[in-house]
């Protein structure tokens, strides 16, 4: 019997368009159906092969290794069926071979929601092993969005982040729900997060927009969670253009501001420091008629808070108290003491428009009586701790304790912002005594409270008391967690412990706590204060290769500082240019770390060269921008500091520089730094009195010398010595210019 072969294949320009439908329409058709169309792809192929070549009536040959395969395949998908994800993983790690693409996608969708530190591990490592085999294309979609969100939910934004561009690189649009909780994650964290966050958004949503069919994008598309979410990320950004765009993008995807999008831009206002606008964000929330909540308020206090207006802050909460609901109005008449800030004034009237209405305007009221709750209370006792009125803040305590409402009765927060407030005036004995309290009250402290006790103990130079309470934090089955060992960390520091500070280093890692940014760069501020700067550097090149965490600006600046200490100028100088390769450039820290290193070091040349870096940049020598000469990346303007500025100042007045000495000085005195000239007069009476007063010199020697003496007369004018300086022939770039043998 003659077998037809199978029909011609498409062009290849056809294949693609044919295979990315394909995809798109897998991916986005449902989140729990999700498969990458590669595997699907080879599977038809060989099929068509067998075909071609074997006779359709003969039976495909089965080779024990294939049984094998399966049975060991059925076992496998069997307990995963059965949710026995530990079986599973057992049975995963003793097969031979590499599992069905069922197994492995259903495999990574259990591991990712257990949700912990172990299982995380274990779908890190099967993706890494798909990666290494080059069988990513195994995975679906939906096993690699829950990954992403588990990983996130862990804290590990850097490598959710990474797996959610491989998706979108590789053609496949991620479920809504799993994107908008990495941008979510993204958003709250430090460093570069709130950026990253909207580069995601975006990169996610300018890849929908390349579908004209909505149906193929309709489970990808932006929610206002998703828009929340990066909202979220602009106001901690203070980024206003931006969230005037997204804001208006909104209705273009069929969502609607909700309430928890004005909190945000409650937010928004406080972090530009746009306190006359928080009354307006009230306002168009009633008017928009979106339901008030009770966190809208809580933004409203802590936002006055932060602004240091605590009277404001009162207001809100006796308001409350007094079953007012004319908040709109009381926030009016305290805004009439502040003079309006035009900052962003173009964008917050298109995101206010209400803030234009007339002065006579009648403020709306609130829909419904708000009474204040515990939280209410727990951050107007912040703001009396912020403010150090230490006595109200216990008062307030006692206050809430006596409340007949139990909904305004002190919690956890309440009493761990007393043991904060206490901790901070050093009065530890109360502190306990809190603690203690809050126990026979029946509320558990919980690891931050801890956390805040340690610190207390820390500052306190009490470390055998630190030790003590985190033995007493496991024995109440809390778990100490990387802000607690970051904490003793630096208490040993303090205490010039720096194989403490090692133990407790190791000691954490030993419980399973991933050492943070701050546990690496704590432990290199400890071998850098002892003199080791070969052992913080051994723990920065650790910390470069854990992928959880990101090498910034701090922790060059604690190796360089390593360095700087023990007066190694040339590897110090070294860490300097590998940070410009990296894209990371010196900062005030940086160069003051430089500075006293050469003073160390006893290499005065070395300040000249570095002067001039500075002076480049701080605009002094050219007025063109500073462009990276690798990648044409602006260079960020620098604004020294006193110290970095004294320092080489010092040095320059050592070495006799009196040139440079007064540039330095001339430049403090434009920052409005005052220059520190007594202990120059002391310097140069110690070093330099007897300078140039030898008669018996070579006409050539002194003619050599003439400049040096003609700075050093200038710099003695200016010291207020006794000098033979005229002015009318004295500029600081001197009459020698570049002939100056001491010139840079």
């Amino acid at each position: 019997m003659t077998v037809k072969p199978p029909p011609p294949p498409p062009s290849s320009t056809a294949t693609a368009s044919s295979s990315l439908r394909h995809r798109q329409y897998h991916s986005l058709n449902s989140i729990s159906n999700l498969h990458w169309v590669s595997t699907a792809t080879t599977t038809t192929r060989n099929r068509c092969r067998i075909e071609a070549t074997g006779n359709s009536s003969a039976s495909i040959p089965t080779t024990t290794a294939t049984i094998l395969r399966r049975n060991s395949d059925e076992i496998l998908l069997n307990l995963l069926q059965q949710r026995k994800t530990e079986d599973a993983w057992i049975a995963y790690t003793q097969s031979p071979h590499l599992p069905n693409p069922t197994c492995l996608s259903r495999l990574i969708c259990q591991l990712s929601y257990q949700n912990t530190p172990s299982a995380l591990t274990r779908a890190q490592s099967v993706v890494r092993r798909l990666r290494h085999e080059r069988q990513l294309h195994r995975l679906d979609a939906n096993s690699l969005g829950l990954l992403a969100v588990a990983a996130a939910k862990s804290g590990d934004t850097l490598y959710a982040n990474s797996i959610l561009k491989s998706m979108l690189r590789s053609g496949y649009l991620p479920h809504v729900k799993a994107w908008s909780a990495v941008v979510s994650r993204l958003a709250a964290s430090g460093d570069d997060g709130p950026k990253e966050a909207v580069k995601l958004f975006s990169q996610v949503t300018r890849t929908i927009r390349r579908f004209s069919e909505p149906a193929m994008v309709m489970n990808s598309r932006p929610d206002t969670a998703a828009y929340n979410a990066v909202l979220n990320a602009c106001a901690n950004l203070g980024w206003t253009d931006k969230f005037l765009q997204l804001f208006d993008e909104m209705p273009e995807n069929k969502c609607e501001p909700d309430i928890l999008t004005y909190n945000i831009m409650i937010k928004l206002c406080a972090r530009t420091e746009r306190k006359d606008l928080l009354v307006f964000v009230l306002e168009r929330i009633l008017e928009k008629e979106i339901e008030l909540c009770m966190t809208t308020l809580q933004s409203l206090v802590a936002s006055y808070i932060g602004f240091g207006d605590l009277e404001t802050a009162e207001k809100i909460v006796q308001a409350m108290r007094d079953e007012r609901r004319d908040l709109c109005k009381i926030l009016r008449d305290a805004n009439l003491q502040e003079s309006p800030n035009e900052n962003d004034s173009e964008v917050f009237e298109k995101l206010l428009p209400n803030m234009n209405y007339p002065t006579d305007h009648e403020p709306p009221l609130l829909q419904k009586l708000f009474l204040p709750n515990t939280r209410m209370y727990t951050t107007l006792m912040k703001g009396y701790m912020k403010a150090g009125r230490i006595k109200d803040t216990v008062r307030m305590l006692e206050a809430m304790r006596n409340q007949q409402d139990s909904s305004s009765h002190p919690d956890h927060v309440s009493y761990t912002t007393v043991v904060s407030a206490l901790v901070n005036v050093g009065s530890m004995e109360k502190a306990r005594q809190v603690l203690t309290e809050m126990t026979r009250s029946g509320i558990q402290a919980n690891r931050v409270t801890y956390n805040i006790l340690l610190k207390g103990y820390c500052q306190q130079l009490q470390l055998a008391n630190a030790r003590e309470t985190i033995k007493e934090m496991i024995n109440a089955g809390i778990e100490p967690d990387a802000v607690s060992y970051n904490t003793v960390i630096d208490g040993s520091i303090l205490i010039d412990d720096c194989a403490g500070a090692l133990e407790f280093f190791n000691e954490m890692r030993a419980r399973g706590i991933a050492p943070t940014k701050i546990s690496y760069t704590t432990l290199m501020k400890a071998f850098s204060v002892s003199g080791q700067p070969k052992l913080a550097h051994d723990v920065f090149n650790e910390m470069e290769k854990d992928p959880r965490v990101k090498v910034d600006l701090v922790a060059w600046n604690m190796l360089i500082e390593a360095y700087g200490r023990a007066g190694m100028l040339d590897p110090a100088k070294d860490l300097v240019e590998k940070m410009r390769k990296k894209g990371v450039y010196p900062d005030v820290a940086t160069y003051g770390s430089l500075a006293h290193c050469i003073a160390l070091a006893k290499k005065p040349g070395e300040a000249l060269l570095l002067w001039n870096e500075i002076k480049e940049r701080c605009g002094l020598i050219t007025t063109e921008e500073i462009k990276d000469s690798r990648s044409g990346s602006k260079v960020p303007i620098l604004k020294p500091d006193e110290g970095l500025l004294d320092t080489l100042a010092d040095i320059c007045v050592r070495a006799a520089f009196f040139k440079k000495a007064l540039e330095i000085v001339a430049f403090m005195e434009e920052l409005g730094i005052a220059p520190n000239k007594t202990k120059y007069t002391r310097i140069y009476v110690e070093m330099h009195s007897r300078m140039f007063t030898s008669k018996h010199a070579s006409r050539a020697r002194q003619d050599r010398r003439i400049e040096r003496k003609r700075a050093a007369e200038a710099f003695k004018f200016w010291l207020g010595l006794p000098n033979s300086y005229y002015g009318s022939e004295w500029r600081l770039e001197g009459e020698g210019g570049e002939d100056d043998e001491y010139a840079i």
